[in-house]
């Protein structure tokens, strides 16, 4: 087992796991610091390139962003969102994860739950590829962003579904908008660390995408703590360098190139 992976899982029950999004090598230099797991998520579809949703975004983007990311990384474990259409069958899953791993060199892979596709994450395993799994509302597969769990047959069958990624060999799972009643029986119940989102404090860690939590995504759910306002201290920046552009204040001579 890839000792960064084990050193996730021995974190369950003693210490929180902490997690962010990065989609280049300069965030991720200064999220390696202090998180524990970096993620590049297909979020960056919403973030980067504006699209509605995350369905559209290619592999390509995914291996390439990695790529960058990975340059920045000494320390945490690294984990690539697996693009939508890229795990319909093992066949498939197979060709695409090792096709990820070897162009990135990550850690491990993550793969979102449709309630049936157990044995594509089984099948990866068993290929000597990590998997992180992802239930609750998962935006490659649901529509409509609702909380999860809050009836007792959506409790049970998530429940479910947790274990069942479990006993498909996944060494960790995500757990998105999930009540929190529920987050707390699946973490208690599960061997596996749970690495929340929307999903309350009983989780084993939280992961957050970093631009909504920096302030410059425009999305802020109820689930987002907002640790700085950086659109307003990136706006004046380049509000200064405007003016100083246009009163002729930059650049000054200590600006010019020696000839």
């Amino acid at each position: 087992m890839n000792k960064k992976i084990k050193k996730i899982i021995d974190k369950k029950n003693k210490t929180k796991i902490v997690s962010l999004t990065a989609y280049s090598k300069n965030i991720a230099k200064i999220l390696d610091k202090y998180c524990d797991i970096i993620l590049v998520g297909d979020s960056m579809a919403s973030v980067l390139y504006g699209l509605k949703n995350t369905h559209s975004i290619s592999i390509e983007n995914i291996i390439q962003h990695t790529i960058s990311v990975k340059k920045g990384i000494k320390s945490s474990l690294l984990v690539v969102d697996m693009p939508k259409g890229t795990y319909n069958d093992l066949k498939s899953a197979k060709k695409n994860a090792k096709l990820i791993l070897k162009l990135t060199r990550c850690d491990a892979v993550k793969i979102e739950s449709n309630q049936k596709n157990f044995q594509i994450i089984k099948g990866l395993v068993e290929e000597k590829i990590p998997v992180m799994g992802h239930i609750g509302f998962t935006p490659q597969f649901k529509k409509k962003f609702k909380v999860q769990g809050l009836t007792k047959f959506e409790s049970t069958k998530l429940l479910e579904e947790a274990l069942d990624i479990e006993r498909a060999g996944a060494f960790s799972i995500v757990l998105e908008c999930i009540s929190p009643n529920v987050s707390k029986r699946i973490t208690k119940n599960l061997s596996i660390p749970t690495i929340g989102i929307g999903s309350s404090n009983f989780c084993d860690g939280q992961i957050l995408v970093t631009d909504d939590m920096l302030g410059i995504s425009g999305f802020y759910p109820k689930f987002v703590k907002k640790y700085i306002n950086l659109t307003r201290i990136i706006e004046k920046a380049v509000k200064k360098y405007t003016s100083d552009v246009r009163l002729n204040k930059f650049p000054k001579k200590e600006n010019f190139l020696s000839e």
